[in-house]
């Protein structure tokens, strides 16, 4: 929770220091809240807040309690750190470097939320509804919303600060995969533990994800073990390890990389996510 709490003070501050003060746009809902800002002078904190809240009850069901919990506080805690930080303001005379903080900040903060099973952006739930009900990628839905709002932008923004706020948006992006830890299309997750059929369900019933059990045997004990195997995204690395911990703070637990995964359900999602 510190952890989300703490990314989205990070990405926060980045809104407004740089962002916000250099009149750059963003992706997602948190460009939408900037672009009421700039049009009617709503606050991006209550505004985003608003927008998120709604979202997140409706993929409540999506995410289970524990991740809705989690959204929650990202969303929430991302709000409140919008106006807190609202005093702080960097205007700089090089719209370049600006857009490359803005990227930055954005990017470290809202993967270190990702990582520990937070958002701070109802597109994510829009992205998993879409998912489960039309088969649509992750990444093809984050794709297609930031760009949506950032042609909106336009009406407001000239082509240029679109232009920068493009680059801040990849580098963003980037920022997001490297604090992850990785920069596969897939983690592969290996558990050994004494709750296996625990894990396995929450895995089954939170995550919606297939987990398969290996027979293995301990090398020492010589007693037999079984062992769960698992592939999953980027974005849920997080909250496996989560469940994973909750369910035995003892387990064994190996995160590989996957730089390709074929088969239902992986062809299309995971060479954008």
């Amino acid at each position: 929770m510190i952890a989300i709490l703490l990314g989205s003070a990070v990405m926060a501050f980045g809104i407004n220091s740089f962002n916000l003060a250099n009149g750059l746009a963003e992706g997602g809902i948190t460009g939408v809240a900037l672009l009421l800002k700039y049009v009617v002078g709503w606050d991006p904190g209550l505004s985003s807040l608003l927008i998120n809240v709604p979202l997140l009850l409706l993929g409540w069901k999506v995410m289970g309690k524990t991740g809705f919990i989690y959204a929650l506080i990202g969303a929430v805690s991302f709000s409140l750190f919008l106006v807190l930080f609202e005093p702080f303001s960097m205007t700089l005379e090089d719209p370049l470097l600006a857009s490359l903080y803005a990227g930055a900040f954005v990017g470290v903060g809202l993967g270190v939320v990702f990582r520990y099973g937070g958002i701070s952006d109802g597109v994510d739930v829009i992205a998993r509804l879409l998912h489960q009900s039309l088969g649509w990628s992750f990444g093809r839905t984050l794709f297609l919303t930031d760009a949506l709002v950032l042609a909106a932008s336009l009406f407001y923004l000239d082509i240029q600060r679109a232009m920068y706020t493009m680059i801040a948006i990849v580098i963003g992006t980037r920022l997001i995969d490297l604090v992850q830890e990785g920069t596969s299309s897939a983690k592969a997750v290996t558990v050994i533990s004494k709750q296996p059929d625990l894990i396995a369900g929450q895995i089954l019933k939170e995550m919606k994800r297939g987990v398969t059990f290996l027979n293995g045997k301990g090398a020492y004990s010589r007693e037999p073990q079984e062992v769960l195997y698992c592939v999953i995204s980027k974005r849920e690395t997080g909250k496996l390890k989560q469940i994973v911990k909750d369910s035995d703070p003892h387990a064994f637990v190996i995160v590989n990389d996957v730089h390709e995964v074929l088969g239902k359900g992986w062809e299309s999602e995971h060479t954008l996510v």
